[in-house]
């Protein structure tokens, strides 16, 4: 494959629920590692299924990652009436505080309940679950997304969580690396700045990121950490990717970077973009759909290395390959809603 149409290093957004004719030009031209899919791109399981559909025979023979926010609660894309409601992390580390057990195969039927939804619609990588471990006074942006205030808790409720993922061939993106939890403002409108001391990080916020740190993919967090890099939020800065991402937590995967359009950054689009990389991100996330920003990014960002190449197309591949054993959703989604309605009714 030639240089100008080997993927970019870039996953990037679309604007509506059909590619427009400069979007498909632009995909040809300028081919993104892969596309992340919003409310607005969704309207029924036949429009989904007709655009993954496109989106991948533009990719030709390379498995194109088609990635979605479907967390459960509040953030999810897929939303009824098409498709099921979820309860929120939130609601299954309450279950799980009262019997852990239950909160365990609760956090495993939600992420096998979400993989089923997601697979059949093309989708194939979810940015959850969220690893962030809950503190007093933190954002609502995160509130009830995280599983808890417990990190050992919100690590074995997350791994269940991402276990039903993959069991549903759908690979999970664990986030926000190292930590969103301590953040008190929402860093899609401001940068949060949080100033507790190393020790206490390394102590809540970063165990569970410690457990799952063999996902496949990882996303950073828009927080300036004063004990680990004073000047940089965790996106953009090569001290806290080099030392803390990959050195301290040992993440293996692929990393993202959070949305380079949130307003805890600054700078045009492509300028975030290339900053991200060159801090260590291995994939730069722009999620609006603006197809000149969109361009912007492409242009900017270079091809993936060839072995960035490799290990993003062996994930695929192992994904397309992944058994996936019967599965009666309606049963589960039953044994869910009978869990949480248990212990804490």
């Amino acid at each position: 494959m030639s240089a100008a149409f080997a993927p970019r290093a870039a996953v990037i957004g679309i604007a509506g629920t059909s590619l427009s004719c400069a979007e498909r030009e632009l995909l040809q031209a300028l081919p993104p590692a892969g596309v992340i899919l919003f409310q607005r791109n969704c309207a029924d399981r036949a429009q989904l299924k007709a655009l993954t559909d496109e989106l991948r025979a533009l990719a030709g023979a390379r498995r194109l990652p088609i990635l979605i926010d479907q967390e459960g609660g509040r953030v999810m894309r897929l939303r009824p009436p098409h498709w099921r409601a979820l309860p929120s992390a939130g609601a299954i580390g309450r279950l799980a505080l009262a019997d852990r057990a239950a909160g365990c195969e609760a956090a495993r039927l939600l992420g096998r309940l979400i993989a089923h939804d997601l697979r059949e619609v093309g989708i194939d990588v979810d940015c959850a679950p969220v690893l962030d471990v809950a503190t007093p006074g933190m954002t609502e942006a995160i509130g009830d997304r995280s599983f808890g205030s417990d990190p050992a808790l919100v690590a074995e409720l997350a791994a269940a969580f991402a276990t039903g993922l993959t069991a549903g061939g759908v690979a999970p993106v664990v986030k926000h690396v190292p930590g969103h939890g301590r953040a008190r403002v929402d860093s899609h409108f401001a940068l949060p700045v949080v100033h507790e001391a190393g020790a206490v990080l390394r102590e809540a916020d970063f165990v569970p990121f410690r457990a799952l740190r063999h996902a496949p993919f990882a996303m950073t967090a828009h927080l300036v950490f004063t004990a680990l890099d004073p000047e940089h939020p965790a996106t953009t800065s090569r001290r806290l990717i080099a030392e803390i991402v990959r050195g301290e937590l040992g993440i293996q995967g692929i990393l993202l970077s959070d949305d380079l359009a949130m307003q805890a950054l600054s700078g045009e689009p492509a300028a975030r973009a290339l900053a991200a990389l060159e801090a260590g991100c291995d994939l730069a996330l722009y999620c609006p759909g603006r197809l000149e920003d969109t361009r912007a990014v492409l242009q900017a960002v270079p091809p993936l290395a060839p072995s960035l190449q490799a290990r993003l197309d062996g994930i695929m591949t192992a994904l397309a390959a992944t058994p996936v054993e019967p599965f009666d959703a309606e049963a589960a989604e039953a044994r869910l809603l009978s869990l949480l309605a248990g212990p804490v009714a």
